[in-house]
């Protein structure tokens, strides 16, 4: 007579009975998650600048929350608490903490920028703020999965489900993406956006909470433990790190490369993590339902591994060789949302079968790791830390080390590399191991298999491109170009990738990430040194000068020129493009690197100005186009009165509005943003061949009088004759050129800019509008809609009746 088979316990049975459900309540969990991932990034942001140093700190901060959060919980939660109330409780918490993140970030950000510091007291201090601000919610999204995990056994099938959950988990992270950069923060704004999440942790935390009333919870506590050793279980864990080292840098790299071709808008960044996401979640369900049936899940996850370096070098094919050449025309989309289609498809084609195979090696490596009768919390959590681990390490030493170091070529050579020693790691121990008995047998041709796929990895890798320099020259446009410039030096740094080339005119260009930034053709060259002269000449007697964005040097060489100025800073973000760009622009910015007044500080605009100190007689700006991610936070409102806050007294701030690649509504709410902190601000029109190209606004604390007779007899002067030079070389040939340019003021466009939004730090609207444009050249029509309100404007100058006769005729406006 047998013993009957002990009755299963309900760790084992409640899971499968409400399976359904807790996929749920993980996708809400998910895209609750994201919502939050997003917003606090933004938030964050504003504060510590979005340099690659302060964005790789940020994800640190944000991946190690995590970490921590999910080895914590097993050591700290005892398993007799129900798996379901520990949830709801986190979910709970994650919500009240987000609340307090949006509206405790301000008053925080205040007292970091009083004590905040340079150089690498400046990064701890980063690091501090950002721990500070969200190591505490993202420690309590780390523990959500290891908590749902105790409700499961460390079986075959137990670990079949912590697959399913982790890919359910990333469905809402999906959803929770797109919810965001498409409509969320598009239509609304950062508060508006933390609500729902907060609203959708209240469901799932309510839910898990009824759940867990309904289904008793009884700990498993077997005490045997069977499964691979000790040793094994940690060649697990290095592999899965490996992987997740992988997968971030990855992410990095191939972002910043689609970008290049998609062009850099939120919704482009919205659109890869989209697919990279479902990439991780599908493979995820795959990789679990493997899990159950596989014998062996360590040589399914070597697999897993040692197929990367496959799927790397068709993503790099794909991008470098393949994708920019696509016969497809920007321009010729008349809706923004036929545009994110082909950029969607173009997504999914080049890194969806490698998101795939990342996604399944979590599930594979928990399955690989699990020994019959382990907590699952624990194991959950172990194998999750080490993967995030892993893209900690990934995320810093890939945007930070080896991009700038290696560039993207090479960076992709080393995922490949990184992938085959993963690989490696799984399945040499596995064919060196005796048979015995129930031990796996492998196929004799497994040995050779493996040879041959490390070769292949080699072969990979050495066969991967560089990313055609075209690309980054002209982005998205590459393939509307029949034939292409010299190019005179190409490099990546460790935020952008730059480029200069010439064109057989002679006239040279500076692109930065697949758009033209700065040039030596005249419509460039006279907008450049109208940012340098209208702010030196309006202040009347600059001493002290910031320019936010380097360029071609242009603007700041701009001011070498005046014999009173003593101090230049120039704010630039990346530090590869003074030094390599700045000599082939010697003649146009008058070799401004080697003048004494010069200092270079490497940093976001926004983070300097709400760091220092220091006050300055002229700001000017001249940052990237609003619609590239990150460059509307140097046009909102709070960052306009940080700079008037940093003017002395009578003081000057000049700030570029392109009316090209952008949109009308965009245009509004630039000009309006502007003239909301300054008043009696003007606008000053850059046109090319009589039609609107950009404009420039100018700005100070009090309102504009300009003194023409003073200013004449200023230039008179042998010492200013060069600045009278400059000017002429533009084909401004006296006052009454220059100041012709005048497009309007606050009085004369109010009515244009009734229905403006203003571009705020809760909101950052402009990128969101601007960025649904950007394939647009509207920009004759809006500079006819702004001219047709603009009247003379008699206030403005102190000059004699016969000058402004000539300058209203100039101008072609009747006094």
């Amino acid at each position: 007579m047998t013993d009957p088979e002990p009755a299963p316990s309900p760790a084992a049975v409640v899971p499968s009975r409400m399976f359904g459900i807790l996929l749920l309540l993980f996708v809400g969990s998910g895209c609750a998650a994201l919502i939050y991932e997003i917003v606090w990034f933004q938030l964050v942001e504003l504060v510590i600048g979005s340099s690659a140093v302060s964005l790789g700190v940020l994800l640190a901060t944000f991946m190690g929350g995590m970490c921590l959060g999910s080895l914590l919980l097993p050591r700290f939660i005892s398993v007799r608490e129900h798996p379901l109330r520990v949830y709801a409780l986190l979910e709970a918490g994650i919500g009240v903490l987000g609340l307090l993140v949006l509206f405790g970030l301000p008053v925080a950000g205040t007292l970091y920028a009083a004590v905040s510091a340079s150089g690498m007291t400046g990064i701890l201090l980063r690091g501090l703020f950002c721990a500070v601000s969200l190591l505490v919610p993202t420690m309590l999204m780390g523990a959500t999965l290891p908590a749902v995990a105790r409700w499961v056994e460390a079986t075959p099938t137990g670990v079949s489900w912590l697959g399913f959950f982790y890919g359910s988990n990333i469905v809402g992270a999906v959803i929770g993406c797109l919810l965001a950069g498409f409509y969320l923060l598009r239509v609304f704004d950062m508060a508006t956006a933390t609500f729902v999440a907060f609203g959708i942790n209240v469901v799932v935390a309510a839910t898990a909470w009824m759940l867990a009333r309904k289904a008793p919870h009884v700990p498993h506590t077997t005490s045997v433990v069977t499964g691979p050793g000790v040793g094994g279980v940690r060649m697990v864990y290095v592999a899965i790190a490996l992987s997740g080292m992988t997968a971030i840098g990855a992410e990095v790299v191939w972002t910043r490369l689609l970008s290049l071709m998609l062009g850099a808008t939120v919704y482009t960044f919205s659109l890869i993590l989209a697919v990279v996401l479902s990439g991780l979640g599908l493979g995820s369900s795959g990789g679990a339902w493997l899990s159950r049936s596989a014998r062996n899940p360590r040589a399914v996850l070597g697999w897993c591994q040692l197929l990367l370096p496959v799927c790397i070098a068709w993503t790099a094919y794909m991008i470098a060789q393949s994708l920019p050449y696509w016969p497809i025309s920007p321009t010729l989309a008349t809706r923004p949302w036929v545009s994110f289609q082909l950029d969607l498809v173009r997504c999914i084609w080049a890194i969806l079968p490698g998101t795939l195979l990342w996604g399944a090696s979590f599930p594979l490596a928990i399955a690989a790791a699990a020994r019959e009768g382990d907590d699952a919390g624990r194991l959950v959590a172990r194998v999750y830390a080490a993967n995030t681990i892993g893209g900690i390490l990934g995320a810093a030493g890939f945007s930070i080390i080896i991009i700038p170091w290696l560039g993207t070529q090479d960076a992709q050579r080393v995922m490949i590399a990184i992938a085959a020693i993963a690989g490696l790691l799984m399945l040499v121990p596995a064919l060196r191991r005796s048979p015995g008995k129930g031990a796996v047998r492998h196929s004799p041709l497994q040995a050779p298999l493996l040879a041959a796929m490390l070769l292949a990895a080699l072969l990979l890798a050495r066969g991967v491109m560089a990313v055609p320099p075209g690309l980054i020259g002209y982005g998205r446009f590459l393939a509307t170009y029949s034939s292409l410039p010299k190019f005179l030096f190409v490099g990546e740094g460790m935020n952008s990738s730059i480029a200069v080339s010439e064109l057989p005119s002679g006239y040279r260009n500076f692109h930065v990430s697949g758009k033209v930034e700065a040039s030596s053709e005249p419509q460039d060259m006279r907008l450049q040194r109208l940012l340098g002269h209208l702010s030196g000449l309006v202040d009347g007697d600059p001493h002290t000068v910031l320019v936010v964005g380097f360029g071609a040097g242009v603007t700041a060489g701009s001011f070498v020129l005046y014999p009173g100025i003593t101090r230049i800073v120039i704010c630039e973000l990346e530090p590869l493009i003074p030094r390599s760009v700045g000599p082939y622009f010697i003649k146009e910015n008058y070799d401004v690197l080697h003048d004494p007044r010069i200092e270079i500080v490497y940093d976001d605009a926004r983070h300097f100005i709400l760091t220092t100190r220091e006050k300055f007689d002229v700001i000017t700006s001249d940052p990237i186009h609003p619609w590239v991610r990150g460059a509307a936070t140097l046009y909102t409102r709070e960052y306009l009165q940080l700079a008037r806050e940093h003017l002395n007294p009578g003081g000057v701030m000049t700030e570029w509005v392109p009316l090209y690649e952008s949109q009308v509504d965009a245009v509004k709410s630039e000009i309006a943003t502007f003239l909301d902190v300054f008043p009696g601000g003007t606008v000053w029109a850059n046109n090319e061949d009589g039609h609107g190209y950009d404009l420039v606004m100018l700005g100070q604390p009090g309102p504009t009088r300009i003194d023409v007779d003073s200013l004449s007899r200023r230039l008179t002067r042998p010492a200013n004759a060069p600045i009278i030079a400059s000017l002429q070389e533009v084909g401004i040939q006296s006052m009454v050129d220059l100041f012709a340019s005048y497009a309007g003021r606050r009085e004369d466009l109010q009515p244009w800019l009734a229905d403006a939004v203003i571009n705020r730090d809760r909101n950052l609207r402009l990128q969101y509008m601007a960025g649904l444009e950007n394939n647009r050249y509207d920009n004759a029509s809006i500079f006819d809609e702004i001219v047709r309100y603009r009247k003379f404007p008699e206030s403005l100058f102190t000059a004699s009746e016969e000058w402004k006769n000539t300058l209203g005729q100039a101008a072609g406006l009747k006094r």
